[in-house]
């Protein structure tokens, strides 16, 4: 916790702010998806806000953050805490502030969306569909996630086949950020400077606005084919990522898995399933790919109409897969990996080979610098904490990468750079944004 603090004296400073201090209400909103690894579960389950701030707009965050810089009050950002690292957590206490009623969309034009942070993906998208636009990327959890959760702690998830991660130049084109100071004075933050911001969790400035570059909207449909063999589904979901066919999402799931997440009406026992959104001009071209390696068509609906719904294939991929395990089995906990591209299909062959049904194949098609690549999402199933590290280590001395999932630490996990430090000694001096995510954090008042 942090260093005791006069809850009255922020509410007398920013009196048109809600605060919330219940005990229920500042539990539930210390609290994201980081249940999802047994180890932050087991080290982050005590952690508790002593207040929650729910600014109604800019201004009364900004109200917010004096307050608390003034009285040296940590501050937690949280939009809608569908991350799994603890991002939203307060390890040291002091302020929540919730940013979810901050969800203006401010403007729409010549493809690019400006929205405050708190604005729902799920309303994002359907806003510039009228436009004839859609966003370019979204994560599985795109019905509750927020623009800024999003960018402050996501990665990519649906369209990354197209356009890689939030962090590809050109995807997040400006944000509006404040400083944690005593007298905050947004900031425009534009072009390459604004990837600074990007995966921080929040601890290098506080994110008002974000501009996103918006895609094309394309009559797309949803196909999920099955395969006898894993490998000869891997090697369709490869060939088909390099073909020259436009595909918003390419998932590959080894056989055990369908039965665990839902898919066991559409997928027959012990199959692998291949779930795809397709443009309707690259539909022949999968069937004649599927079919080289034995696959065949199970499923088909139409993107549009199944969007924004739980019928819709997407809600099966990406960490909707591990949600949806975990549900059916606790003792289920996964891995993010990335295969490097030239060895990808030789290295997830090794990897599937070498602990069977230990870890189970769970592959996400992206791009990577405009190269597709594979990434995994492998379900593991939990013995110990030991054991799990033994199988990070292992999987990093074959060659594949892993952003370790089962930490809170920025800089532990591969996520942190020069660039996200410049900023946090710029706009947060005190060291009181989101403080112990970083293993650099001096704030004399906190204490692991």
């Amino acid at each position: 916790m942090c260093a005791a603090f006069d809850l009255a004296t922020l509410r007398r400073q920013a009196p048109e702010v809600e605060w919330l201090d219940d005990e229920a209400q500042r539990k539930r909103a210390s609290r994201d998806f980081s249940w999802f690894s047994p180890v932050l579960k087991r080290a982050l389950d005590c952690a508790r806000a002593e207040a929650v701030a729910r600014p109604a707009d800019q201004s009364q965050a900004l109200a917010v953050i004096a307050a608390c810089a003034r009285q040296g009050v940590p501050l937690t950002l949280r939009g809608a805490g569908t991350g799994n690292y603890g991002q939203c957590v307060p390890l040291h206490g002091g302020v929540v502030m919730d940013m979810s009623r901050l969800d203006r969309i401010l403007g729409i034009a010549d493809g690019v969306v400006r929205v405050e942070a708190g604005a729902r993906l799920a309303d994002i998208d359907t806003a510039v569909r009228e436009h004839g636009w859609e966003l370019r990327l979204m994560p599985s959890t795109y019905r509750m996630a927020t623009a800024g959760g999003f960018y402050a702690g996501g990665f990519g998830g649906i369209g990354s086949i197209r356009y890689g991660s939030l962090e590809e130049p050109g995807n997040v084109l400006a944000a509006k950020v404040a400083p944690m100071t005593a007298r905050p004075e947004p900031i425009e933050v534009r072009g390459m400077a604004v990837r600074d911001l990007y995966h921080a969790y929040g601890t290098n400035g506080v994110l008002l606005e974000l501009e996103y570059a918006l895609a094309p909207c394309l009559p797309w449909v949803e196909r999920l084919y099955t395969f006898a063999a894993f490998m000869d589904a891997a090697r369709f979901g490869h060939a088909l990522a390099h073909a020259a066919v436009d595909l918003r999402l390419l998932t590959v799931l080894d056989a055990p898995i369908p039965p665990l997440i839902g898919l066991e009406g559409k997928v027959p026992d012990g199959q692998c399933a291949v779930l795809m959104v397709v443009s309707r001009t690259g539909v022949e071209v999968a069937n004649a790919l599927a079919a080289q390696g034995g696959g065949h068509l199970a499923f088909e609906q139409d993107h549009a109409a199944a969007f924004g719904t739980a019928r819709s294939l997407i809600e099966y991929t990406w960490n909707h897969t591990t949600l949806r395990a975990l549900r059916r089995d606790q003792a289920i906990t996964y891995l993010q990996s990335d295969f490097p591209p030239g060895q990808a299909l030789e290295l997830v062959e090794a990897m599937r080979s070498r602990y069977g049904a230990e870890v189970l194949m769970h592959l996400e098609f992206l791009r990577r610098g405009n190269v597709p690549s594979c990434a995994g999402l492998q379900l593991v199933r939990y013995r110990s904490e030991a054991r799990l590290r033994e199988i990070i280590a292992e999987h990093r001395a074959a060659g594949v990468y892993i952003a370790d999932p089962h930490t809170w630490l920025l800089d532990e996990s591969g996520r942190s750079d020069p660039g996200q430090m410049a900023l946090k000694r710029r706009f947060d001096p005190q060291g009181l944004l989101n403080p112990g995510k970083l293993t650099t954090d001096v704030y004399e008042g906190l204490k692991p």
